[in-house]
Order: C-alpha cells, then structure tokens, then sequence
C-alpha cells in the first residue's frame, strides 16, 4: 500500500519561507514523477509543481512560479517543495502526489495517490 506524508506546513508571515516535505513509502518512489498542488478554502485545487522521475524536469503553475522550487531526494524517498516569498493568498492545503508520467503532470486527474496534506497560512 502506496502512502503519503507531508509535513512542513505552518504558519509564516507574508515574506516568509517554508519547505514541505513528502515522504512516500510502499512504492518504488524513483519509479513516478511527483506533484504539488494546492487548495484554499471556496477554490478549487491548482497546480503547484511537478517533477519529473529523473528530477531533471520540473514544470511550475504560474500562480507561485518564481517562488517555489521542487526537487527530489530518491534516496530518501522524498520530495519538496521550497516556497520563499510567501503570500496571504498562498494560504491553502498543499498536497504531494504520484503520477506515473516520466515527465510529471500539472493534470491533477492523472495522479493516482494523494497525501493527506499539509496547512500553510500566511498572515499579512
């Protein structure tokens, strides 16, 4: 059984930094590209970031493009999500998922297991 932990949330001021993180267990993890996406309260979910199973390729939504950097650690089993230059409007559920895509996906319905997510709310 494939699962997912995200941690790394909290509460940060607008400006502020925060990394996620993504541990995945029960899945060859160097095997599928990974994402992150987001969900605030009333939206529906938006891309974040995604990469792909080399960690060569990685493809940002526009929303935090700039701001966020993902990359992958295969012999942890991990992957992250550095987010600088926070904003209230960053305020969401982030969530990390699997897609089996050499490339990744910014298609939320390709991914096939989710984490359970992690709150970051940023105060202005």
């Amino acid at each position: 059984q494939v699962l997912l932990v995200e941690s790394g949330g909290g509460l940060v001021q607008a400006g502020g930094s925060l990394r996620l993180s993504c541990a995945a267990s029960g899945r060859a993890f160097s095997n599928y590209g990974m994402g992150w996406f987001r969900q605030a309260p009333g939206k529906e979910r938006e891309f974040v970031a995604t990469i792909g199973r080399t960690g060569v390729y990685r493809n940002y939504g526009d929303s935090m493009k700039g701001r966020v950097t993902i990359s992958r650690d295969d012999a942890k089993n991990t992957v992250y999500l550095q987010m600088n230059s926070l904003k209230p409007e960053d305020t969401a559920v982030y969530y990390c998922a699997t897609v089996n895509r050499i490339f990744g996906s910014s298609r939320d319905y390709e991914y096939d297991v989710w984490g359970q997510g992690t709150q970051v709310t940023v105060s202005s």
